[in-house]
Parts: structure tokens; sequence; C-alpha cells
């Protein structure tokens, strides 16, 4: 088929603008975006659809119900002067007069002092070293090397605090590692930072750090893996050095996983590690190492006073649903999503 061209050689129509209408006449008018409703699944439909999702979720929910929510009916030898003997059925109720004994005992607020000791001096030195260490590993370029390095930090995790104490007394304790080397050198005196309580506070986070501290990091190298390379590239662009694009850039992305974790460990800020307190327990003295949980524990496992344990369980429990709500509405003001957010 040929081409109707001009005398000029031109194709009509050929210089108008696509999408333009012709001169003299109107232009088309674009037909109005029709949305389609989204039809309502029904409920036995969204079951039926997710069916076998809802049975590999049985398994866990069975075992949550059993282990913790069955349980939870315990709670009411709080208000009784409980006996095993006789069982929580028989056991006459004495009110809120446990948690009357509770808020007035010395020695449960000696433990609840000691615990909020614990967790702030913990927030300061422990909660930012697995960041750290996460913007370390991320700036190793070579695989190799940071593999090696995730694999050594890692691995105190696994272990035990029966065996991390272990090591720390073969390191820093009596006959320990430093005090050998002390005596070999001359020193006349032997000291046994296990047993001091002035440095108790700094070696239970020592071995915190290097038990969980490399665990930690995998959650914020997984954030550091959802920062776009383009924004790293226009800030070189723009003249921005390595300090500047930690501050405006990774921080910035980190920021709703530090938030998130620091909710949760406030709403866990009265449960520090009963295992690894208890196994020092009696080596550094009860005045410095004692805490709720194994207050609580003496109290109810070995002295019997088992209404008094649990009045105090239920008070920390209480405090700490406080406290997560409270981190939560807090972190919602400054713009994060924190653990929940209101649809």
């Amino acid at each position: 088929m040929s081409d109707t061209r001009l005398t000029d050689g031109t194709v009509p129509g050929a210089d108008e603008a696509p999408g333009v209408a012709p001169a003299g006449k109107a232009p088309a008018k674009k037909k109005a975006k029709t949305v389609v409703p989204q039809r309502k699944v029904s409920w036995t439909a969204r079951l039926k659809r997710d069916r076998s999702l809802l049975l590999m979720t049985v398994p866990a929910i069975l075992l949550l119900a059993v282990f913790a929510y069955i349980p939870m009916a315990g709670n009411i030898i709080a208000w009784q002067n409980y006996s095993p003997y006789t069982g929580f059925l028989h056991s006459p109720f004495v009110g809120w007069s446990n948690f009357e004994r509770v808020f007035n005992n010395p020695a449960f607020l000696h433990a609840v002092e000691n615990t909020l000791t614990i967790t702030v001096f913990q927030l300061l030195f422990y909660f930012p070293v697995p960041i750290f260490l996460a913007l370390l590993l991320n700036s190793v370029m070579s695989p190799r090397i940071r593999t090696l390095i995730q694999s050594i930090v890692y691995l105190p995790h696994f272990f035990s605090w029966v065996l991390v104490v272990t090591v720390f007394q073969q390191i820093f304790g009596g006959a320990g590692l430093i005090n050998q080397v002390l005596v070999n050198n001359g020193g006349s005196a032997s000291v046994n930072f296990m047993t001091n309580p002035d440095t108790f506070l700094v070696l239970i986070t020592s071995q915190s750090i290097w038990k969980d501290a490399g665990w930690g990091i995998i959650i914020f190298l997984a954030a550091l893996t959802t920062i776009s390379p383009e924004l790293y590239e226009a800030s070189v662009v723009d003249g921005a050095n390595r300090w500047s694009r930690m501050w405006h850039i990774t921080l910035p992305a980190l920021r709703p996983v530090i938030v998130l974790l620091l909710i949760l460990r406030l709403g866990d800020a009265l449960t520090v590690g009963f295992e690894q307190l208890i196994l020092q327990r009696d080596a550094v003295g009860a005045d410095v190492s004692e805490v709720i949980d194994t207050y609580v524990y003496y109290q109810g496992v070995i002295y019997g006073d088992w209404s008094f344990a649990a009045a105090a369980g239920l008070v920390k429990g209480v405090v700490s649903l406080a406290l997560v709500l409270g981190a939560n509405k807090l972190a919602h003001v400054f713009g994060e999503a924190g653990v929940y957010q209101k649809s």
C-alpha cells in the first residue's frame, strides 16, 4: 500500500504529536478508570483455602496452651495459703495478704534493686555491642574473612551457662590463667575476680557479651541487607564520607529494629539470667547477685513458701507488661511501629 503524501513530500498528520487532536477537532475524552470492587472472601472459604497452614500451627498452639496458658490457672495460689499436700482446691483463701508481704519484704525489694541495676548496666554496655559488631562485619569486604569472624562470634551462643561460667573460672578464678601469669611474674597475691562483689556486675555483663552478642548481630545484619546500594552510591557522589553515610543512611535504616529490640528488652527488664546468676550466687554472695527470679526460686522451691513466690511472680509479670506497653507507646510517639501498631 503506497503512502499518501502532499506535494512537498510530507505525510499528512506526521507533524502531529501522539495523543494530540488535530486542529479544529475537540480532544478525545479519556475513558474513566473503573474500579472493580474486591469480592469479600467468606470465613469458610478462607478456612478451606488456608487449612494446610492452619494444620501446621496446631502443634505449636497445643504446646503453648499446655505449657504456658493452662498453667496460668495455678496463679490462684497467690491469693491462698497454699499447701502442696492439700492442693489449690482445698487451700484457704487469704485475699491480698501475700501481696502485702511482697511489698513489705526488704529482701524482695533489694532483689528488685539488684535486677534493675543489672538491667540498666547491660542496656548501656551490652545492648550496643551487637550493633557495633554488625556494622563492623558489614564493612568487611572479603566474604571468607567475614564468614570466619561470624563463625567465631556465633559459637559461644550454643554453649550452656555452666560451660560459660567454667571458662571464666579457668581464666579469672583464683587459680585461673590470669593469676597464674601474675604469680609467675613476681606477683605475691592472687585476685579472684569470680568472687569479688565489686566486679560482679562487670563480670556477668562480660559473660553475656561473650555468649550472646554474636548471635544478636544476625538481626542487624539482616536489616543492613535491606538498605539499597544506590543510597550509598548517591551519597558518595555528593561527597559524603564513611561516617556521614553511617550516620545518615545506615543508622536510620537500623532504627526500627533497634527500637523493637529495645522494647522487648525493657519488657524483659525484670528477667535477667536466672541460670547464669544462680550458678554464681554462692560464690559472690546473695547481696549483689540476688535478683527477682533467684529470690522467687529460693522462697518457693527451697523454702516452700509457694503463695509468696506466686504473688512475687505476678507482680513481676504485671510490671513487665506495663513496661512493654509503655515502651511501645513511646515508640509510636517517635513514629516507629514498635511491637504492634493500631490499625
